[in-house]
C-alpha cells in the first residue's frame, strides 16, 4: 500500500508542475489558448473561447469564437458545428457554418446551404446574409474572458509542495490535503501575489467572429443544441468568391485538416493536456484531441479521469465533485463526469430565450440541485464559466469566484449585436 501511495503521489507532483510550468512559461491568454506546437506556430488557428445563446426574442442563435491572433488567416477555414436533437446527449443533425478570410479580411461564410454572405464584415452591424437568415461580424472587439492566472499559479504552487512533503492520496488519485492546506491553496487561488485578484487578461483584444441565425436553420434535430467550434487548413485549390449573384453563391468548401477545436471552456489545456504528462506527452495527447474525429472524442475520458481527483481534493474533501461516486470502486469515482466532459460540446435549449446558468442543460438532464428548469444554458460572455466549472470539480457546487474574480472589466451585451464590447 505505501508503494501504491507514493506513486499515487509522485503522478501528482508530476501533474501539477506540468499546470504550473504551463501558467509560468506560456502565455495565457484565455481558457484554450497555444495548447499544441501547431497552435503555438500559428495564433490564428488559436480558439479562445466559444459562446453560444439564445436571444432575448427566441427567434435565434447567437455564436461568438475568439480568435487569440488580431487578424483572421486566408489560409484556415473557421467553423461552428451545431448539432442539434430531441434529448441532452443525442443529436441526430448538424448544420455547418463554415467562415473564411482573404489577406484584406473580407469575409465569406456560409450557413449549411441556407445562406451565404461575402463582404467586410468588420462594421460592427456586420453583414447580413443574401436570403436574410443570419448576420456576421469579424473584427477585434475585447476578450470577455477573465482569468486570475497569478494567484492561480500560487495556489498550484501550494498543492505541490505538500504533495512533495508527503500529502498522501487515496485510490481515486484524490490528494488527501489537511484543512490548513487547503484553506491555504483555496485562499492563494483568490488573491494575486497576496492582494486583491487582478485579471492578467484585462483589456486584452481578440479577433472576434459573431454570427446570429435564425434557430429554424440550425434546429433540424430538435431543440437542444450542441455547439463546438474548429479550426481547419483551406485547401489549396480553394480561393474566396470573385464574383457572385443574387439567386446562388458558391458551393460550400470541403473542410481541410482539423488542427484546433474547442466548446467548455478549460477541457483540453486543464484535464486533458498539459497536466497529465510530460511535454512530449502532453502536446502528443492534446493534438491527437485537436484532430480526432466527433467519433473518437470518447478516448479521451480517461485522460479526463486521471486528472479530476486531483481537484476534488484541493478543499480537503475527496469525493464531493460534480457527479463523483463517492459510494462505489474508488477506480471508477469520476468516470461519469469524464464521459460527460469527453463530449465537449456547448450544450443550448433553443426552447427558452432566458439565459441565465451556465451548464444548465447538464443540471437539468442530470437532476443536479439548482438547475434552472427552462434556463437556455449555453454560454454567454458575461457567464463566469470557468470559475463555476472550477467549482463544481472542487467541492460538488456552482457558486463560482474560485480564483477571486467573478466578470470582466467591460460590459458586454447578450442583446445587442455584436455582443462584445468594443476594444
Amino acid at each position: 500500500m505505501q508503494t501504491f501511495q507514493l506513486k499515487q503521489r509522485w503522478f501528482l507532483v508530476c501533474i501539477l508542475v506540468g499546470i504550473i510550468t504551463t501558467a509560468a512559461y506560456r502565455n495565457v491568454y484565455a481558457s484554450d489558448h497555444l495548447d499544441t506546437p501547431t497552435v503555438i506556430a500559428d495564433p490564428a488557428a488559436d480558439i479562445g473561447d466559444i459562446f453560444s445563446w439564445t436571444s432575448s426574442d427566441g427567434r435565434r442563435l447567437n455564436l461568438v469564437m475568439d480568435i487569440v491572433a488580431h487578424q483572421f488567416s486566408d489560409r484556415l477555414e473557421y467553423v461552428f458545428h451545431v448539432d442539434s436533437g430531441l434529448r441532452f446527449g443525442k443529436t441526430t443533425a448538424t448544420t455547418l457554418i463554415l467562415c473564411r478570410f482573404d489577406t484584406a479580411q473580407t469575409a465569406e461564410c456560409w450557413v449549411g446551404n441556407a445562406d451565404y454572405v461575402h463582404g467586410n464584415a468588420s462594421d460592427p452591424a456586420g453583414l447580413e446574409g443574401e436570403n436574410h437568415r443570419f448576420r456576421v461580424f469579424a473584427g477585434l472587439r475585447d476578450d470577455p474572458f477573465f482569468n486570475n492566472v497569478k494567484g492561480t499559479r500560487e495556489a498550484y504552487n501550494v498543492a505541490g509542495a505538500a504533495l512533495q512533503n508527503g500529502t498522501s492520496v487515496d485510490a481515486a488519485a484524490c490528494p488527501r490535503f489537511d484543512q490548513a492546506t487547503s484553506r491555504k491553496i483555496l485562499d492563494t487561488w483568490r488573491h494575486t501575489n497576496g492582494g486583491p485578484a487582478t485579471n492578467f487578461l484585462a483589456g486584452w483584444q481578440a479577433s472576434s467572429l459573431v454570427l446570429s441565425i435564425d434557430l429554424d436553420v440550425v434546429a433540424n434535430g430538435g431543440k437542444l443544441l450542441a455547439v463546438w467550434g474548429a479550426v481547419h487548413r483551406a485547401p489549396r485549390t480553394q480561393s474566396l468568391a470573385t464574383s457572385k449573384n443574387q439567386s446562388k453563391w458558391p458551393a460550400v468548401p470541403t473542410l481541410g485538416n482539423p488542427i484546433e477545436r474547442t466548446a467548455r471552456p478549460l477541457i483540453k489545456n486543464a484535464l486533458v493536456g498539459g497536466p497529465l504528462a510530460p511535454d512530449a506527452e502532453s502536446n502528443r495527447r492534446k493534438e491527437a484531441y485537436n484532430r480526432v474525429q466527433r467519433t473518437g472524442w470518447m478516448q479521451f475520458s480517461g485522460d479526463i479521469e486521471r486528472t479530476l481527483g486531483l481537484y476534488d481534493g484541493f478543499d480537503g474533501k475527496c469525493g464531493n465533485q460534480w457527479l463523483a461516486d463517492s459510494k462505489g470502486d474508488p477506480h471508477s469515482r469520476y468516470e461519469k463526469l469524464a464521459k460527460l466532459l469527453a463530449d465537449d460540446r456547448i450544450w443550448v435549449n433553443s426552447a427558452s430565450a432566458t439565459c441565465t446558468q451556465f451548464l444548465a442543460v447538464e443540471f437539468a438532464a442530470l437532476a443536479t440541485p439548482g438547475a434552472l428548469a427552462g434556463d437556455c444554458g449555453g454560454r454567454t460572455p458575461n457567464y463566469d464559466a470557468s470559475n463555476i466549472f472550477r467549482s463544481l470539480l472542487i467541492d460538488g457546487t456552482s457558486t463560482g469566484g474560485v480564483d477571486g474574480l467573478t466578470r470582466d472589466e467591460k460590459t458586454h451585451s447578450t442583446i445587442d449585436f455584436p455582443f462584445l464590447a468594443a476594444p
